[in-house]
């Protein structure tokens, strides 16, 4: 079906055309100035013949939008939009090179999600799973004590949107809400009346129920494992409406026969659909659902009309939403900033493990640059955003991003740069009291461009020179002598190997600080025996 296109007249501008060819509902089809035309089913010959016609595409996962149907659409389109979250069947590296603007829409689900994970919490504490298995199979059991959420405390790791709903709805039912998220500011702690956990292990330590709601990165995956799970309070209930891996599946059903947790709930699995013999589907008091976080008919309705009306504005110039990739900038521009881009990536990415949920981000730009170097700040926010927002930072939708986590952006120029022809300076703020462990802290880095590669020149107050690439250690210490022997020669029991060092100190026989880049990175024990060392004041280790 088709919304009827307005008269043609000699003024009128041209009708736009968009075309939706997966099944969807995708709400009102009469927008002025465009044509909509709707084929819930179309098979993909009839998608590459006709495409050429349209200035945008509308798809959900059927149709796979890969090079042949990219380039069969010619040089009129100029948007794809993603009904949903996942965009794993769209080429977006070959969109964005041809300059196309893919969109989706990832908050039309998050009333689904968080009521289906509170479900989840409910279900565990009453045993619904075990009860309807027991009554179906005839044996009526009234003995099973349940538990009540009232004045219990529940754990969330991750605040984003969907955290954030989960501890709205579970404020309602009178719990008491505890939540890990380094990446976000305090203020938003605050503001949704949630205590903060300094840490992982601070947090499962308290709590008696717990729900995870972070994307998948290389960090999150597995973060919830068999030690975790044994530092909760027995009897403790988790869910997982998230991502199948970020809690380790053996070791939930090892503590759900243990009798260490009262029972779990999960709609995720790390390989999707389950196998027949998968150890979830005999564990005891473990609740079960096919991945249905967005499968609500409310949800469906929000995710056509949703993706249909941000692909509607991107047409007519509006990108500020939904927007998944970041097309190519202009030969021009990319030739004189691409090293810069790579540089504020890697320097927002530096910046994420040195201080995630800083409140404020200042740039500098230092020295005079061969355009205007305007795009960096963009991707500084994308590294420092990258991996902890529900939605993938990029050129187009970083600086969004960041004002809805709560980032002060500031930016500055100055013509003049001492030690290099351009530097970019980049420092994050915490908020908080000058004394105390809670007290503002900052954190300062800086970098330039040598031809076409990043160097990192600038850490704290220090000065060093190193290309930002791989894992870096970075540690301080008295400048006396032994300092860096010592670091290597235990590295060197590890089997660690030193690719690359830097130097850096305040004054003679002062505070210094030398960095090392490594060829793979240290274990959280690994790093608490180089933060031991009597020659060392401090070390953290970052990859890049």
């Amino acid at each position: 079906m088709s919304a009827p296109a307005p008269a043609p007249t000699d003024q009128a501008p041209q009708v736009l055309r968009v075309l939706i060819c997966d099944e969807m509902n995708p709400g009102n089809l009469d927008h002025g100035g465009f044509q909509i035309d709707y084929e819930g089913n179309m098979d993909r010959a009839e998608t590459l013949r006709r495409l050429p016609e349209y200035d945008a595409l509308i798809t959900r996962s059927r149709t796979k939008v890969d090079r042949e149907l990219i380039d069969a659409a010619g040089p009129r389109l100029k948007v794809i939009g993603r009904g949903g979250v996942g965009v794993d069947n769209i080429d977006l590296e070959y969109a964005s090179l041809r300059g196309l603007l893919v969109l989706n829409a990832p908050e039309s689900n998050n009333v689904s999600a968080a009521e289906l994970a509170v479900m989840h919490l409910m279900a565990a504490a009453r045993g619904l799973t075990r009860s309807d298995r027991k009554t179906r199979a005839g044996e009526w059991d009234r003995k099973f004590l349940g538990l009540e959420l009232k004045d219990r405390t529940l754990g969330i790791v991750g605040l984003g949107r969907i955290g954030s709903m989960v501890a709205d709805r579970a404020q309602g039912l009178r719990m008491t809400v505890v939540a890990y998220d380094p990446y976000v500011p305090d203020s938003k702690f605050e503001r949704l009346g949630v205590t903060r956990a300094a840490s992982l292990d601070g947090l499962l330590e308290q709590v008696e129920f717990l729900t995870v709601h972070t994307p998948l990165t290389e960090e999150t995956t597995g973060m919830i494992g068999a030690r975790e799970l044994a530092l909760m309070k027995p009897d403790a209930i988790v869910v997982n409406a998230a991502r199948g891996g970020i809690i380790e599946e053996q070791a939930l059903v090892d503590a759900l026969h243990s009798g260490h947790l009262f029972g779990a709930g999960v709609d995720v699995f790390v390989d999707e659909p389950p196998t027949a013999d998968h150890i979830f589907l005999g564990a005891p008091n473990l609740g079960i659902t096919a991945h249905l976080g967005a499968n609500t008919r409310e949800a469906q309705e929000r995710v056509g009309a949703e993706i249909v009306s941000r692909v509607l504005a991107a047409l007519h110039g509006d990108v500020s939403k939904g927007a998944v990739n970041a097309p190519a900038l202009d030969p021009k521009t990319l030739e004189a900033l691409g090293g810069y881009l790579d540089l504020g990536e890697k320097l927002g990415r530096i910046q994420a493990q040195l201080l995630p949920g800083a409140h404020d981000i200042e740039i500098t730009f230092r020295g005079e640059f061969p355009v205007d170097p305007a795009p960096v700040v963009s991707g500084v926010l994308v590294g420092y955003l990258s991996g902890s927002t529900d939605e993938r930072p990029n050129m187009i939708n970083a600086r969004a991003l960041a004002r809805e986590r709560g980032l002060n952006l500031a930016v500055r120029e100055q013509t003049d740069s001492p030690d290099y022809q351009t530097e970019v300076i980049v420092k994050v703020s915490t908020q908080g009291p000058t004394q105390g462990p809670d007290r503002a802290r900052t954190r300062t880095v800086g970098g330039t461009v040598f031809g076409k590669s990043p160097r990192l020149t600038r850490l704290r107050d220090y000065r060093v020179e190193l290309e930002p690439e791989g894992y870096i250690l970075i540690a301080s210490n008295q400048d006396k002598p032994g300092a860096v022997a010592q670091l290597s020669t235990l590295l060197g029991t590890w089997g660690v190997n030193i690719a690359g060092m830097a130097l850096g100190r305040a004054q003679r026989g002062g505070e210094a600080l030398f960095t090392l880049t490594l060829d793979e990175g240290l274990s959280a024990g690994q790093l608490q025996a180089v933060r031991d060392l009597d020659v060392i004041d401090s070390a953290y280790l970052v990859r890049v």
